[in-house]
């Protein structure tokens, strides 16, 4: 075995050693991007206003996470397949099944793009957004649908990567797109002053570059993931396993999407303070949000490559490590958070208002954080084992079916801030539990020889 596939190679050596190695370079870049958003915050916040950042962390920001994060997640799908067609050593089929991939997500990313433009107004009055963004909001929409298609070219193309071993090269090139990024926004707002529009035509333009650096490092190696033309079909071996695995994964955010969405409405009934100190908690809170993600990404993988080498023990021991890992990681962030709040808050924004609604906010957040940890891990664990329909159930019904009906009915009747934030506490808390029961009895570790069988 090569060096550089040594180095990719998830189903050897010190699992914990592994499993963090993997890992740093995924939640760096998330790091990194978070902090993009917050400077995308502080330009917004400081040189176009409160409305336009409640414009474009609002309604705005809950329909590119329920349609985009559909498609997004399902390439989650594909990186399993390919993780353990990988693991199991079947080169040639590596290449089929990332050249289909590729092919696939393409020409959804143009449907998407379609749709988007088309319902952008309609979607936005569904949601009830306040007259006083909402043409902020549109304008933010339709320019953001125009990169849809490269956003999820690189998802797919950085998922690839990752499920081969490689979370370096992704790293390296979200780095050069979220640099790119603060840079024309920059150009764009503070000298252009195009406002709105200025800050979305640089996310679109950091998107195009992202998805070209990581196309041409596809396509320039040797190794057998690498991107040919000639693969890029519409049909293809491991394309029914890689939507059965990843369209669970789709509706699962799209699930979340859609209770969110309910949720804002609640949020936007309470006033644009509110509004704009919800999109605000994300951006000083994010990065927790990131890092986990990151966590899930790298256990996903790894459980995919192990047990296409059919490790199982190296699994287990994944389980448990990746356990103490998150939750260190999740403790360690909490307290971060919590210091670095106030100050980050008097740079994002000079409205005292938003600042108090908002460090009210992660109050109630922030403490809770352990309970979606184990969510995350473990679902992660699931995925990589081709155990996808049976945790998007639980996440359905403990997370957005629980949200949906709370705030029909809780919120409806004590219409206060601190009752909509439990909204989150409460869902998580319950999942959490109902998906520790299920991992522990279910035999999700079998689920893997259906994803190599052709």
């Amino acid at each position: 075995m090569r060096a550089e596939d040594a180095r990719r190679d998830l189903t050897t050596g010190v699992v914990w050693k592994r499993l963090i190695v993997f890992f740093l370079p995924i939640a760096a870049g998330t790091c990194i991007q978070q902090l993009y958003n917050a400077v995308d915050g502080l330009i917004v916040g400081r040189f176009v206003g409160t409305v336009a950042l409640a414009a474009v962390g609002g309604s705005s920001a809950q329909i590119i996470n329920v349609l985009i994060g559909f498609f997004v997640a399902v390439t989650a799908g594909a990186s399993v397949v390919i993780a353990q067609i990988y693991g199991a050593g079947r080169t040639e089929d590596v290449r089929i099944a990332a050249g289909n991939a590729i092919a696939v997500f393409a020409l959804m990313g143009v449907f998407l793009m379609a749709v988007g433009l088309a319902a952008t107004p309609a979607m936005l009055r569904l949601l009830r957004t306040p007259e006083d963004t909402l043409g902020y909001s549109a304008l933010y929409l339709r320019i953001y649908f125009l990169g849809v298609p490269f956003v999820l070219i690189l998802n797919i193309e950085s998922n690839m990567l990752r499920s081969v071993g490689d979370s370096f090269s992704p790293f390296l090139y979200m780095v050069v797109g979220c640099v790119t990024n603060i840079v024309l926004d920059v150009v764009f707002v503070v000298f252009f002053r195009w406002g709105v529009a200025g800050v979305a035509v640089a996310t679109v333009a950091a998107q195009v570059v992202n998805m070209a650096l990581l196309t041409r490092r596809l396509m320039r190696t040797s190794e057998p993931y690498r991107l040919s033309f000639r693969e890029m079909k519409l049909k293809g071996v491991y394309l029914a396993n890689m939507f059965r695995l990843g369209i669970p994964s789709g509706l699962q955010n799209t699930m979340y999407g859609i209770s969110n969405m309910i949720v804002q409405i609640g949020v936007n009934s309470l006033g644009t303070v509110v509004v704009a100190s919800w999109a605000m908690t994300s951006k000083i809170d994010g990065i927790f949000w990131a890092v986990s993600n990151a966590l899930g990404a790298a256990i996903t993988s790894f459980v995919g490559q192990n047990l296409g080498a059919r490790k199982e023990e190296r699994v287990r021991l994944c389980v448990r490590q990746g356990l103490i890992l998150g939750f260190g990681v999740t403790i360690a962030l909490s307290g971060l958070i919590m210091l670095a709040a106030k100050p980050l808050l008097r740079l994002l924004t000079e409205d005292p208002a938003v600042i108090a609604t908002t460090w009210e906010m992660l109050w109630y957040f922030v403490p809770f954080y352990f309970t979606w940890t184990l969510i995350e891990v473990l679902s992660a664990v699931l995925r990589g084992s081709g155990d996808a329909v049976r945790p998007v159930v639980i996440i359905g019904l403990g997370i957005c079916a629980f949200r949906i009906l709370y705030i029909l009915t809780v919120f409806r009747f004590i219409h206060t801030l601190p009752v909509l934030c439990l909204t989150y506490v409460c869902s998580w808390t319950l999942t959490s539990l109902i998906m520790l029961v299920y991992f522990r009895r279910a035999s999700w570790m079998d689920r893997s020889k259906r994803i190599l069988d052709k």
